[in-house]
C-alpha cells in the first residue's frame, strides 16, 4: 500500500479516479530509501547527497505530462527533474524533496523510441535514449547523426538542453545545430511538438536551455551517409602559437577537403597515467615514454592536435594522399605524428573503453570538479600563459584537459545556448577526477581560473554552466536572458523544472511568492492536498 501522499499525486487534481489512481501510483513512483538513495547524486559527486521524495518511472510521455499538470495546477507547486544518464557535475539534475523522472524507465534502448528514416534522412530518437544506441540503429541503416559529444553514453535529452559540442561541430556545428524537430513536455504539462517553423520559440529556447522551459521527450535528427573507417591521428606541439594557427587552419576547410574531426589537448608529463590518459588508449607504451621524455624537456606541458579522416573500405591511395597533403602544411614536431586506422564506431565510441578501465580500478565513481569554458580567439596567448603554463603548470591537473577550435558561424544565435561575441572560439575542458579526496583543491583552482579570467575582462562563457545568483546568470545569457525570462513565464510559470540549475527565482517566473530554491518538498504538499480531500 502506498502512502496517501502519493496517492494524493492523482487524486488531488482529479488526473484519475480511485481505484485507478493506487494501481497507476504503484507501478509509477517509488519512494523507497533504496531508490531515493540511487538519484541524490551525479557524476560531478559533488554536491552533497539530495534524495528526491519520489522517483517517477514513466511508461510514456504522457505519465511525465500528467505529473507535470499536477505540479503546475498546484496552489503549492513541488520542483520536478527529468534524469538522463545523471552525467550533470554540480547537482544541476538533482531536485531534494521533489519528483525524478526517471527517463530512462521510457524504455533505453528500446528500438521502437528510435526510429530512423532513409529519405527524407532523419532518426527520431526519445529523449531518454543513448547516443551510442542513436548510432547503432541508424549504422544499421548505412546512416549516422553528423554532429557529437567525444561521450555517446549520455541521452539525447540531456546533450540538446547543453549544446553537443565534439571534434565534428566546427563542420557541423553542436548538436543543437542538426536538430529539425523535437516533442517538449512543458512545465505546466503541454506536450508540444516544435520545430523552427512550428512553435518556433520553444523550439529554439528549449535547445540550450538547460532543462528550464520542458523535457525533451523526442528528437528528429539530422543524418548523412555514414563512413565504415578512420584515420585517426595525432600531431605533437612543442609552441602553442603553432598549436592554435594549425588548428584554426584545419577548421577553415569545412569543404569535405580536410579533416571530418579536430580536437586538441594539453598534455602534461604524467600523460602516461591512466587518470589522465583514459579518453582513448591511443599511444603506445613506448610513444607514451617518448611523448614524456618531450614535454619534460618543455617545463612538462606540450600540446597535441588530433584529427580524423572518415572513409569507406576498401582502403584507397586517395586517403593516403589526402592525410599526406594535409600533415605537409602543419607544423607539428618532426618524427611525433602517430597515426592508427579504426572503425567509425570504435572512434565515436572511443571514451567508453577509458570509462571501463576507470572502473575496473574503483576511479570512475570518484568526484569530478570538471570546468568547461568557452573562450574567445583573442584571449587564448593570455590564457595559456596564465593558466595552462600558470595555475594547472604549478599545479598538475589530475586528468585531460582538452583545447579545440569552433566556428561561431555554425551555431545557430536563434537558440538559448550563449557563446562568445567572436568568429572563432576555444572549447576548454578540464576534465579533472578527484582520486585521494582533493576535489576541493581542484575547485579552488577553477575558481583561480575564472578569477585570472574576470581580473583580465576575458568574455569567455561557461558550459554546463553553474551559477548561484540571478546576477550571475544574467551576464551568463547576455542579449538572450530578457528573451529567456519571457519564455520561462509562458512555459514554466510556476518555476518547477530543474531546480538544481539555480537560475529562476519567483519573480522571475509569474511572480507568486515562491523560491524556487526553497520550494516545499512534495511530501508536504502532497499530504496537504490529500488531507484537504
Amino acid at each position: 500500500m502506498l502512502p496517501p501522499f502519493l496517492l494524493a499525486i492523482f487524486l488531488a487534481t482529479g488526473l484519475l479516479p480511485w481505484p485507478e489512481a493506487e494501481a497507476f501510483a504503484s507501478a509509477l513512483l517509488a519512494v523507497d530509501d533504496e531508490t531515493a538513495l540511487q538519484f541524490s547524486s551525479d557524476f560531478g559527486r559533488l554536491a552533497p547527497p539530495a534524495p528526491p521524495a519520489a522517483v517517477l518511472r514513466p511508461s510514456s510521455p504522457d505519465d511525465i505530462a500528467d505529473l507535470l499538470r499536477l505540479a503546475s495546477s498546484s496552489s503549492r507547486p513541488f520542483a520536478v527533474a527529468a534524469r538522463g544518464n545523471g552525467h550533470s557535475i554540480r547537482g544541476q539534475a538533482l531536485v531534494p524533496g521533489g519528483v525524478v523522472v526517471d527517463m530512462a524507465a521510457l524504455g533505453r534502448g528500446d528500438h521502437s523510441r528510435i526510429n530512423v528514416s532513409a529519405s527524407p534522412a532523419y532518426v527520431d530518437a526519445g529523449g531518454e535514449q543513448l547516443w551510442i544506441d542513436v548510432l547503432l540503429a541508424t549504422l544499421e541503416h548505412g546512416l549516422t547523426p553528423r554532429s557529437w559529444t567525444d561521450y555517446l553514453h549520455l541521452t539525447v535529452g540531456g546533450t540538446l538542453s547543453n549544446a553537443g559540442v565534439s571534434g565534428q561541430a566546427f563542420r557541423h556545428g553542436p548538436q543543437i545545430s542538426n536538430v529539425h524537430e523535437v516533442d517538449i513536455i512543458t512545465g505546466r504539462g503541454e506536450m508540444v511538438t516544435c520545430s523552427r517553423d512550428v512553435n518556433s520559440d520553444l523550439f529554439y529556447g528549449v535547445l540550450g536551455g538547460l532543462g528550464q522551459l520542458g523535457i525533451i521527450t523526442r528528437a528528429r535528427i539530422a543524418v548523412e551517409p555514414a563512413p565504415t573507417r578512420v584515420r585517426w591521428v595525432r600531431l605533437i606541439y612543442t609552441d602553442f602559437t603553432a598549436f592554435i594557427d594549425d588548428q584554426e587552419r584545419l577548421i577553415s576547410i569545412t569543404d569535405g577537403t580536410g579533416f571530418d574531426y579536430v580536437e586538441g589537448s594539453l598534455l602534461m608529463d604524467q600523460t602516461t597515467t591512466l587518470i589522465n590518459n583514459w579518453r582513448s588508449s591511443f599511444f603506445s607504451g613506448d610513444d607514451s615514454e617518448k611523448i614524456k621524455k618531450l614535454a619534460s624537456q618543455f617545463g612538462g606541458a606540450i600540446y597535441c592536435l588530433e584529427a580524423a579522416v572518415y572513409y569507406n573500405e576498401p582502403v584507397t591511395d586517395a586517403v593516403d594522399e589526402k592525410l599526406a597533403s594535409l600533415l605537409r602544411k602543419l607544423r607539428f614536431v618532426s618524427g611525433f605524428a602517430f597515426a592508427v586506422d579504426a572503425t567509425y564506431l570504435a572512434f565515436l565510441d572511443r571514451v567508453r573503453e577509458g570509462e571501463l578501465r576507470l572502473r575496473a580500478v574503483g576511479l570512475w565513481d570518484v568526484p569530478h570538479p570538471w570546468l568547461n569554458l568557452f573562450v574567445p580567439k583573442s584571449a587564448m596567448h593570455v590564457f595559456e600563459s596564465g593558466v595552462f603554463k600558470g595555475i594547472l603548470k604549478t599545479n598538475n591537473s589530475p586528468g585531460p584537459v582538452l583545447i579545440y577550435p569552433v566556428n561561431k558561424n555554425k551555431w545557430d544565435e536563434r537558440m538559448s545556448a550563449v557563446t562568445p561575441n567572436e568568429e572563432i572560439f576555444y572549447s576548454i575542458g578540464l576534465l579533472r577526477s578527484a582520486t585521494s579526496g582533493e576535489w576541493q583543491e581542484l575547485e579552488r583552482q577553477n575558481e583561480e581560473i575564472l578569477g585570472f579570467c574576470h581580473e583580465l575582462g576575458i568574455e569567455l562563457k561557461q558550459y554546463l554552466p553553474h551559477y548561484t545568483e540571478q546576477s550571475d546568470w544574467a551576464r551568463h545569457f547576455g542579449h538572450k536572458w530578457d528573451k529567456f525570462v519571457e519564455l520561462k513565464k509562458r512555459y514554466d510559470p510556476k518555476a518547477i523544472l530543474s531546480p538544481g540549475q539555480q537560475i529562476f527565482t519567483p519573480d522571475h517566473a509569474d511572480g507568486q511568492d515562491l523560491n524556487i530554491i526553497d520550494h516545499l518538498s512534495v511530501n508536504s504538499l502532497l499530504i496537504t492536498n490529500f488531507d484537504n480531500n
